[in-house]
């Protein structure tokens, strides 16, 4: 009889999301959650996972089977590790990430990974990093930086974030400019320039997210951003919250920046860092035809073949999942865009976008608390503060 792996005991008052998880761009890969950290923003924040011990929910080992055995795994998907902790934090952590990195490369993962971060990169990820590089697994580091304040980012050591840009760049470590949160404490035009001519320098190109608002969440917000109390202002149904002032000078940035995109999708970032085409169906829409990309990547999307899709394949894709009762799929394939007639979660609509490089429109499920997104078909609000 074989022995049976201990599961952790966790700590109570906390909210814990499931080791393997989809979000809107990529696979969630959670096997550490909780941060010593207190960003003010942070959707960590309200569900007791701030300010706290991070907590090991697995192995290396056992994170890469629970991967290979999800529903929601699949070759092409994009690896995010750490969602629900910042990895860099401590070292016990750090060393679970260097564990994590190595194992994905022995067991021959090749999904793209990505790391997202505010604080600095010691050797030790560097060197794992390289490896899984040199192994065929790609690694890319979303450096999050936007310019607030310790009042804000309680616990980050922004000198050190600034200083990992250029030594990342060093070892020729791909990063992504995480360019968010945009709040009225760092829009200000001089604030927003002292951001890009950093990033500009080190980065691929930047995603400028705003702010996110997930459901449940509007208090906290409203803590740094006191204008979102107007009830009028339906925050937690927008792509992101944006002050007009930074909206405003998105326009003007790609004078001062013509070599740097800026992308407000997260999707178009990995594939031009990626050198992919857009498979979230970006490709067309007025988010697309406003972005600050190159004419090579645009030539990329355009030039890129779609795979046929039909009601049958959405359907097998939903039982996959454990969704095999839906009664009604309206598929449109001009627009590849499926309408299921059930609530989904959003988890589910996701990686079935994702897998079938299409669109899905459902009702949400009302226990889901995940934040909004274009992809869902949310647009930006925009506050005058």
């Amino acid at each position: 009889m074989s022995a049976r792996t201990a599961l952790p005991v966790l700590p109570i008052g906390r909210e814990y999301e499931p080791v393997i998880d989809q979000h809107e761009t990529w696979l969630a890969v959670n096997p550490v959650q909780g941060c010593p950290k207190d960003c003010q923003y942070c959707y960590l924040k309200n569900r007791g996972q701030t300010l706290v011990k991070p907590v090991e929910l697995a192995t290396p080992r056992r994170t890469v089977d629970l991967l290979r055995t999800s529903s929601y795994y699949h070759p092409e998907a994009v690896l995010a590790l750490y969602t629900c902790t910042d990895a860099l934090s401590t070292p016990r952590t750090r060393a679970h990430l260097v564990g994590l990195l190595d194992e994905l490369t022995a067991q021959e993962v090749r999904n793209p990974i990505c790391l997202i971060t505010k604080c600095a990169v010691t050797q030790d990820v560097i060197d794992a990093t390289l490896r899984a590089k040199a192994g065929g697994t790609p690694v890319i580091v979303y450096l999050s930086y936007s310019g607030l304040g310790a009042d804000v980012e309680r616990g980050i050591d922004h000198e050190a974030l600034r200083a990992t840009f250029p030594l990342l760049h060093s070892h020729g470590i791909p990063v992504i400019h995480y360019w968010r949160p945009l709040t009225p404490a760092n829009s200000a035009p001089d604030t927003i320039t002292r951001v890009l001519d950093l990033a500009s320098r080190y980065a691929t190109c930047s995603v400028a997210v705003g702010l996110k608002v997930k459901r449940g969440a509007r208090d906290q917000m409203t803590d740094l951003w006191p204008a979102l109390a107007d009830g009028d202002l339906a925050v937690e149904d927008a792509d992101a919250v944006w002050p007009r002032e930074t909206w405003e000078l998105l326009e003007t940035l790609p004078s001062r920046y013509p070599d740097h995109p800026i992308y407000q999708m997260n999707s178009c970032a990995l594939a031009f860092t990626l050198a992919r085409a857009d498979s979230y169906q970006v490709r067309g829409t007025a988010t697309c035809e406003t972005a600050h990309c190159p004419a090579s990547q645009r030539r990329r999307c355009a030039d890129a073949s779609v795979q046929p899709v039909t009601a049958e394949d959405i359907r097998s894709n939903l039982a996959w999942l454990g969704i095999p009762t839906v009664h009604s799929i309206e598929w449109d394939a001009e627009q590849r865009t499926a309408t299921v007639e059930e609530a989904l979660h959003l988890r589910d609509s996701n990686n079935i976008g994702q897998r079938l490089g299409i669109t899905v429109r459902a009702q949400r499920d009302a226990n889901d608390k995940y934040w909004s997104g274009r992809l869902e078909g949310r647009e930006p609000l925009i506050v005058d503060s």
